[in-house]
């Protein structure tokens, strides 16, 4: 300040002197006093006027006073600095955008902060959790103070689920028809009993004869009696979708084939009905055939804990062919009586409850389930709620797709409406509005949310501790090392690591198998990704699920396949002919299947085919070693083995191996072979000859045997066993 001060008097006095002297005096007078020892201005400093020392000592005072102010003002402002620093909310589990916004920062300075740190910055996404350790680390670094919030998490919202409806009165229920499942065998007859009973050809629409995926129709016998049945496939590839029918029905008819007694799928229809609790109905098919054995077949059952009435159980057993249809009145008789004993009752009132059966895509109609009313009176423009999924009825319509209006409990129904597709087995619940639908999905979005983001923060937490064992290990490894000594180590390191050429990449990518699956319901595809996860032969050959769905196979799932070097699956779904060219002009193999046996036949295929082939030894002759001898080449000597073929013949040109005492010794080429002293290329059976190897070191005992093969390549199998 006082070299401001001397400053200000120098201008003013010099000010001074230019009035009285004029300016050029004053500038010579100034360039003459700048090189002297002292003030051009201290001469006439005493003769000046009194005024002009006013002037000057008025305008010193003031800048003294401003000049104080000033510099007292940064000062505080530097203290209060020091004393206050931002304070910055916080709470566990923060995200990296979440923290960023709170210090009025972007997401990249979180980053940075984190740069240095035991913490994998490439996985780092913007709603990528934070542990408490690195909130610490970026509010340090970012020089500013936390504060932990005591209930940071969004506010606990409230549950806005819908449930099932407290049990109604007795008073209110009604009789209703019973839900019966059909069980059993492949190929025991368990589609054309039903055919019989409901006077339809199912079989005959069905591809092979199998029924493909779950169909539910309303049966009505003579006697007006009426019974819901379940055709579940009883191929082994849909036990999933046949577990879930057992769960939704009130009987089982278990159909086992007289001929052929108790199978796999029998044994696991018996298990499903007992898991789910429901009585058996046992219906033993194709007793019109000659080596037909009623008897045989329960009596192996027993030891399954289904004991008939025969036995002193509580099973019925029926002998019926479904062919001719003798006894079928007998067995619904029976399936009506054990309905009775069940008192099957249901409230026809209130708000629906039912179950999905199956669901599907159709072009015109978009989603569509089949479902089984359990409480309740489905109407047109009912809003429901299934699963992550609602809809505002539009259509509903039977088995044989004629529309009705309403559907009452053990009814099986078609319902159009649907915002998207539910899956097979979601519980469907009636909801009083569509405001009221959309909350209760958006709840079950938000719960599914919300359970992802603990499994999120548990695999980070591990991935954070697994992060600092190895910090901790590279700086115990190279902690005592000199920092050119860990340079160089380092580099060693990255250059063991160096990428596969594309000779390797390719065999790498040859043993794995990218594949799309498209299905036509929601529970094939569901039967298709059961059976996959079966696959235990990933040491031969990688299974990689790219992509799964419902529809027909799309532009997209092609572009996927391109993608991934991957095969599209198609089963009961199409392929335009756009869609087809488009494939074969970016080489992508679409197979379309309507028999899901034969889709897994065809993965299995396709798995083998990218094995190595094996090399299988076909042996064409054999000859016994007679007699040892040396000949003379040069000046080496080569051992010749004198030989008679016992059967086949050895041709020169083939593979031989030498065999002592059982044992494989040598394998290689021969380079001479004699019949007597001509070289030949084919000796045949019975014949002598001379022969010699092409290594020099193996000698020949009397006794050893030389067989002539040679190699064939043969396509390796998966080990891969499906189950059927």
């Amino acid at each position: 300040m006082n070299q401001k001060l001397l400053k200000l008097e120098n201008l003013l006095r010099f000010h001074t002197i230019c009035r009285q002297l004029g300016p050029r005096r004053a500038l010579a007078q100034w360039r003459h006093g700048f090189s002297s020892a002292y003030p051009v201005w201290a001469a006439p400093l005493y003769a000046r006027p009194l005024q002009i020392d006013m002037l000057i000592g008025a305008a010193l005072s003031q800048y003294r006073l401003l000049a104080t102010k000033k510099e007292e003002r940064p000062r505080k402002s530097q203290l209060s600095s020091r004393k206050s620093k931002k304070e910055i909310e916080v709470w566990i589990g923060m995200t990296v955008e979440e923290l960023a916004r709170a210090m009025e920062k972007n997401t990249d300075f979180v980053c940075e902060a984190l740069l240095n740190t035991a913490i994998d910055i490439d996985s780092l996404e913007a709603d990528s959790h934070l542990d408490e350790v690195w909130i610490k680390e970026v509010i340090k670094k970012a020089g500013m103070k936390l504060k932990w919030s005591k209930l940071k998490k969004d506010k606990v919202r409230e549950n806005k689920d819908a449930v099932r409806r407290p049990q109604a009165d007795p008073a209110l229920l009604t009789p209703r028809p019973p839900v019966v499942t059909i069980m059993g065998h492949v190929d025991h007859g368990k589609t054309t009993l039903l055919d019989k009973l409901r006077k339809t050809q199912v079989a005959a629409m069905e591809v092979g004869g199998i029924t493909q995926h779950i169909g539910a129709f309303l049966v009505s016998l003579p006697s007006g009696e009426k019974i819901t049945f379940l055709d579940t496939p009883g191929h082994a590839a849909f036990s999933a979708m046949r577990a879930r029918g057992a769960q939704v029905t009130d009987i089982v008819i278990l159909v086992v084939a007289a001929d052929d007694g108790v199978m796999k799928q029998t044994i696991e229809s018996i298990q499903h009905a007992k898991d789910a609790q429901v009585p058996i109905v046992l219906a033993i098919n194709k007793c019109d055939k000659a080596e037909a054995d009623p008897e045989k077949v329960k009596k192996e059952l027993l030891a399954y804990d289904v004991v008939c009435e025969d036995h002193g159980g509580d099973v019925q057993a029926v002998h019926v062919s479904a062919l001719t249809g003798d006894n079928l009145m007998a067995l619904a008789e029976a399936t009506i009586a054990l309905a009775e004993m069940l008192e099957l009752k249901a409230d026809p009132t209130g708000p629906v409850e039912g179950t999905v059966i199956e669901s599907f895509t159709d072009k015109g109609r978009g989603p569509i389930t089949t479902a089984i009313i359990q409480r309740g009176t489905l109407r047109k423009g009912s809003v429901l709620v299934a699963g992550k999924s609602w809809a505002k009825v539009r259509l509903i319509f039977d088995e044989n797709g004629k529309t009705i209006n309403e559907a009452y409990p053990s009814m099986p129904v078609g319902i159009i409406g649907w915002r998207d597709l539910p899956s097979a087995g979601d519980e469907i619940l009636e909801v009083e509005s569509e405001p009221r639908a959309r909350e209760v999905v958006d709840w079950r979005k938000y719960e599914q949310e919300q359970e992802k983001n603990k499994e999120d923060l548990k695999v980070i937490e591990e991935k954070r501790k697994e992060h600092q064992e190895a910090h901790r290990k590279a700086r115990e490894k190279y902690g005592s090392l000199h920092w050119k000594e860990r340079s160089f180590k380092e580099y060693l390191e990255r250059k063991e690591q160096k990428p596969l050429k594309p000779k390797e990449k390719l065999e790498r990518d040859s043993n794995t198998l990218p594949v799309i699956i498209k299905g036509d319901v929601d529970g094939s595809v569901e039967t298709l990704l059961n059976i996959m996860d079966t696959y235990d032969a990933s040491h031969e050959c990688e299974l990689e699920l790219v992509h799964f769905g419902v529809g027909d196979i799309s532009e997209n799932d092609v572009n996927l396949a391109e993608t991934f070097n991957g095969v599209i699956y198609g089963f009961n779904v199409n392929a335009s002919n756009v869609i087809q060219q488009s494939a074969a002009k970016k080489e992508v193999k679409i197979k379309l299947h309507k028999i899901i046996y034969r889709l897994i036949e065809d993965l299995q295929e396709e798995l083998s085919s990218r094995l190595p082939c094996t090399v299988e030894e076909h042996p064409m002759g054999e000859a016994s070693i007679l007699a040892t001898f040396s000949i003379t080449e040069g000046k080496k000597k080569l051992p010749v083995a004198g030989c008679r073929v016992q059967k086949g013949q050895l041709e020169k040109q083939k593979k031989f191996k030498l065999i002592r005492n059982g044992h494989v010794i040598w394998k290689g080429l021969l380079t001479s072979l004699k019949h007597h002293k001509d070289d030949v290329s084919v000796i045949k059976t019975g014949m002598d000859c001379g022969l010699s190897l092409d290594e020099e070191k193996i000698e020949f005992k009397v006794g050893d045997q030389i067989v002539c093969y040679e190699e064939k390549h043969v396509p390796a199998k998966t080990s891969w066993d499906p189950g059927f």
